[in-house]
């Protein structure tokens, strides 16, 4: 019997699970029967659905493959046998049946569990991945080493959601999976989602798939489906045959995401993930009181600007939601465009519109614009179009962890030609910062900003807007001896700092800095002259980021000032909140303050 949608005052697990607990690993649930697998996938969507709404996490992508989850494990002789999700965001269900049940209340906590499989963790995770579309490869090469070894009975499976399967990376390891001769298994889990509703041919093709002549057929593979992906002993019985088979084969499957719990069955794209069982209330429809997304103020504003100019378009990798970039594509859907998980091709696709005449927006979280370097670099940068790259989930992102850092854009762009860097500090100047651009942008430009709330009240949400200015340094707050020169959304942070020194009778400058490219040559001169000691604090990594452009300046010019810069160090930063991170890496107040006492001291 699966659990009721909980109130939002649900708090605690109260569910007792007969069977799941006596599973510590696969191997106890292959000592039950058949017909006790139906319980085991009931009572494993139940521990998911009340840890979730106790403790937040991705939700309806892994209630959709609980009966996937189970019937893998049971037929299959993991961790001998590799088996490879993808997205990992959906492999809750395997990490509860792999030894981490009674772990899992840590997940996505700091010190705790990954809320994505992780090699280093468990050696059931048989690859690590946060970022969709890889499985087909990484899968492939396994199962080609075991072909190379001489081991021909391991068994090789990748998981791949429909949504992936509109990236480049996934068909380049079809095209690489058909005469590989591997035994291997690519699952199809079709549920006609992402986060946002899926787009596009591949999307049409699968939903009125032929089972004798298809995509995967014509490509040379086996094909065999569709199924329904939640029929237990269905599944059993499809895999134990495809154990049996010494080439490649695909698995297609129907699924429904967020299976189970019925608000999630019913709005798919709002129950992707949760922190807890709390609804976030649409700007749009809800008066603005203490609280906004930054990407609620890039999509608002992003209307606003199509609105005013029938020149202005957009284009997202299958983040319409996310991004915020859905406010505007409701209203204008022909000049705003979801193209699917194809951050290559959301790029060059910009860069065509934008050759053409459009100020084209383009949309990407911070760790997805990763993918598309190198068309940002040729297809961009190299032909100077203007292309406003809006980089969202800039920096920490707290609990999604090291695959969803966005700690390197700036290391990334800082090097290309004709590319303008710059962040707001506060909501209100990013929507200034949309608007000059989308006048004035002459080439590419880069605005990154967080994840993260706002204070709503702040923003200036006239049209147009009473000033639009270019971005600038300003003077926050005068000071002797140091200047901290904040980047972006670290003004805060900064400002915090300051009143903490204050107390203690410290006094020093706080310059928002804005623009990490090109830097204002004649302030910076300006501010050698002045001060002796910096510090400057950035979220994002202190390789090749803001802090180390002024410390090349510095070089540049022979000022020979002392630089501190704060910012993530050379490693992998692990999940945690935000402000765990912030504090464990000397970026909160606390932190800045104590830069400044080292630098006094010396």
């Amino acid at each position: 019997m699966l659990l009721p949608p909980k109130s939002r005052n649900f708090v605690a697990l109260t569910s007792s699970y007969p069977l799941l607990e006596t599973i510590d690993y696969p191997s106890d649930l292959r000592k039950l029967s058949l017909n006790q697998l139906p319980q085991v996938c009931d009572e494993l969507r139940n521990f998911i659905i009340e840890s979730v709404l106790t403790h937040g996490g991705h939700f309806a992508a892994n209630l959709g493959v609980v009966e996937l989850t189970v019937a893998l494990h049971y037929v299959y002789n993991t961790p001998d046998d590799r088996l490879v999700w993808d997205v990992g965001h959906q492999a809750y269900g395997h990490k509860i049946l792999t030894g981490r049940r009674e772990s899992f209340h840590t997940n996505r906590k700091m010190g705790g569990i990954s809320g994505f499989p992780k090699m280093d963790e468990s050696e059931y995770d048989a690859f690590g991945t946060g970022h969709s579309s890889t499985a087909i490869s990484a899968v492939l090469g396994m199962a080609m080493a075991a072909k190379l070894d001489g081991n021909f009975n391991r068994n090789h499976i990748a998981i791949v959601g429909d949504g992936a399967l509109t990236a480049g990376q996934a068909f380049e390891g079809l095209n690489n999976l058909s005469g590989s001769g591997t035994k291997m298994l690519l699952i199809l889990n079709d549920n006609n989602i992402g986060i946002d509703p899926n787009t596009g041919a591949i999307n049409q093709h699968f939903n009125t798939i032929d089972s004798e002549n298809n995509l995967f057929i014509n490509l040379g593979l086996n094909y065999i489906g569709p199924f329904d992906g939640h029929d237990i002993l269905g599944l059993v019985k499809q895999l134990e045959k495809l154990k049996t088979e010494s080439t490649p084969w695909v698995l297609h499957i129907k699924t429904v995401k967020g299976k189970g719990f019925a608000e999630a069955e019913q709005e798919q794209t709002k129950w992707h993930s949760t922190a807890k069982y709390i609804k976030i209330e649409d700007p749009e429809t809800k008066p603005i009181t203490s609280k906004i997304k930054y990407q609620d103020v890039f999509g608002l504003t992003l209307k606003d600007l199509a609105k005013a100019n029938k020149k202005i378009a957009g284009v997202t990798p299958a983040m319409p939601t996310g991004s915020g970039m859905l406010k505007a594509m409701e209203v204008y859907p022909n000049r705003f465009f979801d193209v699917g998980i194809a951050e290559q091709h959301a790029v060059t696709f910009a860069a065509g519109l934008a050759k053409e005449g459009y100020v084209v927006f383009c949309s990407l979280y911070s760790t997805f614009l990763q993918r598309a370097l190198d068309q940002v670099i040729h297809d961009v940068c190299i032909q100077n179009l203007p292309v406003i790259f809006c980089i969202d989930r800039a920096g920490n992102v707290g609990d999604d962890g090291p695959t969803h850092h966005g700690m390197f854009d700036i290391s990334m762009l800082r090097p290309l030609p004709n590319i303008t860097i710059v962040a707001p500090s506060t909501g209100n100047e990013l929507r200034n910062m949309m608007h000059y651009y989308a006048k004035n942008a002459n080439g590419p430009v880069a605005i990154r900003y967080p994840k993260g709330f706002i204070n709503g009240e702040e923003i200036d949400w006239t049209m147009p807007p009473a000033k639009i200015v270019e971005p600038e340094i300003q003077l926050v707050s005068k000071g002797d001896d140091i200047a901290i020169l904040s980047f972006g959304t670290m003004l805060q942070n900064c400002k915090e700092a300051l009143e903490l020194l204050k107390k203690q009778g410290i006094n020093v400058a706080l310059y928002d800095m804005k623009l990490a490219k090109p830097l204002n040559c004649l302030i910076l001169n300006n501010l050698f002259e002045t001060y002796s000691r910096f510090i400057t604090v950035e979220d994002g990594s202190k390789i090749g980021g803001f802090g180390n452009a002024i410390n090349e300046y510095n070089t540049e010019i022979g000022a020979n000032a002392d630089i501190e810069s704060l910012g993530f160090p050379d490693e992998v930063i692990e999940h945690g909140t935000t402000e765990e991170l912030f504090s464990k890496f000397g970026l909160d107040a606390k932190g800045i303050a104590n830069a400044v006492y080292r630098n006094l001291s010396e």
